[in-house]
């Protein structure tokens, strides 16, 4: 776990409008997958967050078991999921999201006070 995800990650993830991630709520339980917004910053960290804050289960497993895939166009990357709590990190992720997602009705609610608490980073595994 660590370090950084390769320059063609990075890309692809800067680029994407959207991924699925796919997560459990244990080792050989049911995999689920979920379509959500992604966010790489000016340090190349890569950020996302749950509309639903910590509610979704989603966010609930990958923070559980955070070992997961996230799926792009045919890629599947190998993801671990930290908590950012750090105000740095998560005004990053906001950051993010205002900029990339600009014009789309949901940003505003995925920069509310409610969800900031469900930021997650991810790190290559």
């Amino acid at each position: 776990m660590g370090g950084s995800f390769d320059p063609g990650t990075i890309d692809r993830l800067r680029s994407a409008e959207e991924v699925e991630i796919e997560t459990s709520a244990a080792p050989g339980a049911t995999r689920h997958r979920t379509i959500i917004w992604i966010v790489v910053d000016g340090q190349d960290r890569v950020f996302i967050r749950s509309i639903r804050g910590t509610i979704a289960r989603w966010f609930r497993e990958a923070v559980a078991k955070p070992a997961t895939v996230l799926h792009h166009e045919g890629h599947a990357i190998q993801v671990t999921t930290t908590l950012a709590t750090d105000p740095e990190r998560v005004a990053a992720c906001s950051q993010g999201f205002l900029t990339k997602y600009a014009g789309h009705g949901p940003v505003r609610s995925m920069v509310a006070e409610r969800t900031l608490g469900a930021t997650l980073e991810l790190l290559p595994r």
